[in-house]
């Protein structure tokens, strides 16, 4: 049935048929080429284009709580396994990214690494390096080992500095790619990126997500709870009800706030960044800010769990992790005393 669909939108680099991606510049432009604008910020009627096939949505998946992002060092197995130390007792899942600019393991060998760790690995796959084969070999290999689910992303363009000779596929979207995770039996989990232009159609787009098989989704940084509450109304209103992860912004330096903030698409509190910078010790003021805000958008309708994102310090993978580590230990523990629960370790 994805082959049924209509061809992709005029002007899009990443040959999108189900968009915008969340890589939509602040000022409507496109992450690939600050010369386009987003052909969906440019009264593209989102829905003109979309006779989806029937619904294939395996039904609402139990959302991790704290989902963490795994920040490691690529093709370092040892650095790895010694970052999973320290995130998998205190996490109900941990996050792999896929980075434009530092290509790591194969999904498969790193979700193993995760399984053997204790905790429960959340793959993302994007379109960006992967024709809809092998996305689909990376798919049954995953189903396979039975993970948890996998986010199904369109994946950031990769920058012009980097590996320019190397050719960027976009054979299918995160829409379309979602579609075919659910037909694994994978539970499947899309992004969405409420701060990112065009607003307006965000929410309809994923409703789109869900009809195709979504069955939870991870939102990108948002500058306030309230925005985030904000959006998810718009979002029932339009079709789409499964649960969200929100994203925690997790810095203690002026770099880890930096690379943060560079990110088209995402939005951050500057009276929190500038807080923690100030204070005498921004390590447990970044730590603190952290948690207030997981507590915070735990209370928003609808958010399930959050995702301790981002690069947390600019010392290093290690100290990196210890950060997040003591987040979600930290909002584990506030969140079973809120629950009037005696304090546990998770795992």
């Amino acid at each position: 049935m994805l082959d049924q669909m209509p061809v992709p939108a005029a002007g899009c680099p990443k040959r999108m048929i189900f968009g915008p991606c969340g890589g939509v510049r602040s000022d409507g432009s496109c992450e690939l080429d600050a010369a386009l604008t987003c052909p969906w910020c440019d009264d593209r009627d989102p829905l003109a284009v979309r006779p989806w096939p029937s619904p294939t949505a395996t039904g609402p998946a139990e959302a991790p709580a704290i989902l963490t992002d795994l920040s490691v060092p690529p093709y370092d197995l040892a650095a790895m396994r010694d970052i999973l130390e320290l995130l998998a007792p205190v996490s109900d899942a941990v996050l792999v990214g896929e980075h434009q600019n530092r290509p790591d393991f194969p999904p498969t060998m790193v979700a193993a690494e995760i399984l053997a760790a204790g905790t429960g690995p959340w793959i993302t796959l994007t379109c960006r390096d992967r024709n809809r084969v092998v996305l689909e070999q990376e798919l049954a290999g995953l189903a396979a080992l039975g993970i948890d689910g996998v986010l199904c992303v369109t994946g950031d363009g990769r920058g012009q500095d980097v590996r320019p000779e190397v050719t960027q596929v976009f054979d299918l979207d995160s829409t379309r790619l979602t579609h075919l995770a659910a037909t694994t039996g994978l539970t499947t989990a899309v992004a969405v990126a409420p701060a990112a232009p065009p607003a307006e159609l965000r929410p309809a787009a994923l409703a789109e997500k869900q009809r195709a098989g979504a069955s939870l989704a991870v939102a990108n940084h948002v500058g306030s709870p309230a925005a985030l509450s904000s959006f998810l109304d718009r979002a029932r209103a339009a079709g789409a009800d499964l649960p969200v992860i929100a994203a925690v912004a997790v810095y203690t330096d002026e770099r880890s706030a930096a690379v943060l903030a560079a990110f088209p698409g995402l939005a951050l509190d500057p009276d929190a960044v500038a807080a923690v910078l100030a204070a005498p010790d921004p390590r447990e003021a970044g730590i603190e800010a952290a948690v207030a805000e997981a507590e915070a958008l735990l209370a928003v309708p609808g958010v399930a769990g959050v995702n301790l994102s981002g690069l947390a310090s600019a010392d290093g993978w290690r100290a990196g992790a210890e950060v997040k580590a003591e987040v979600a230990a930290r909002v584990a523990e506030r969140t079973r005393r809120d629950a009037g629960l005696a304090p546990g370790r998770r795992g």
